[in-house]
């Protein structure tokens, strides 16, 4: 499997033929999504999101889908501290599903459990928590894993049907963010959408109570209040390069 989901490098379907035997081992370690600037982010996910992250729009596909932005440039994770632990209160449910994910059918009608065997944790050493018993039955781990990832699903189609209706009421307008290190160098994130206040204020009365009714409207002030959170990103952005200096003059 390519990396076409973001983190996932070598995600096999779950079997006893396979899986007989295997572990994961977790920990604190977040190296796997150290090379992401941006993370899908669930409808559901807002009202936590929105105290730490900036939280954008962007195209995949037909459809309108949310995300967490993590850093201005294209492979740098800006949540992430020195040693690679998370550095924010509130962790996506997308990176929290690692190395679970379904895949789904060619008919989109089937799920199956897949997980990422390049996880680090992963191993047939026995370490952390085994995935088949030895009925060759899944084993209660494996049993939690699948309610996270189907209940992560149902949200994950909450959240299209969202982005759909923003999408068909024209709310939307792109947006670029730029930072300017002290060094003079100007970065720049684009390829995201956010809504218009404008277009949002223009919305007749009868839709606005739609929306306040089916939570849209909470959400959509959820996303227009985060915004403030570029001003965390930047400075995230700003640390790391104040550091760099001290970090290559170490011997």
């Amino acid at each position: 499997m390519s990396k076409q989901l973001l983190i996932y490098e070598s995600a096999v379907p779950v079997s006893t033929t396979r899986h007989a035997g295997a572990s994961v081992e977790t920990n604190d370690s977040y190296a796997f999504c150290a090379g992401i600037n941006a993370v899908p982010l669930m409808a559901i996910e807002f009202p936590r999101a929105a105290a730490e992250y900036a939280i954008v729009f962007t195209a995949q596909g037909d459809d309108l889908m949310p995300a967490a932005v993590l850093g201005v440039r294209n492979e740098q994770n800006l949540y992430l501290s020195a040693d690679l632990r998370w550095k924010a209160d509130y962790i996506p449910a997308f990176i929290r599903r690692y190395p679970f994910v379904f895949a789904s059918s060619a008919d989109g009608k089937s799920l199956t459990l897949c997980i990422d065997e390049s996880h680090p944790g992963f191993n047939r050493e026995g370490r952390g928590s085994a995935l088949f018993g030895d009925d060759a039955e899944p084993t209660p781990y494996v049993t939690k894993v699948l309610e996270f990832l189907q209940e992560y699903q149902a949200h994950f189609e909450r959240t299209r049907v969202f982005g759909r209706h923003i999408k068909e009421l024209g709310l939307l307008e792109p947006m670029q963010a730029t930072v300017t290190t002290p060094k003079g160098e100007t970065l720049s994130l684009g390829g995201f959408m956010v809504v218009s206040r404008d277009k949002l204020r223009a919305l007749d009365g009868e839709t606005l109570q739609q929306m306040a009714r089916n939570d849209e409207l909470e959400l959509l002030y959820l996303h227009l209040a985060s915004l403030r959170n570029f001003n965390e990103v930047k400075d995230r952005l700003l640390g790391t390069l104040a550091e760099q200096p001290a970090a290559e003059g170490a011997v």
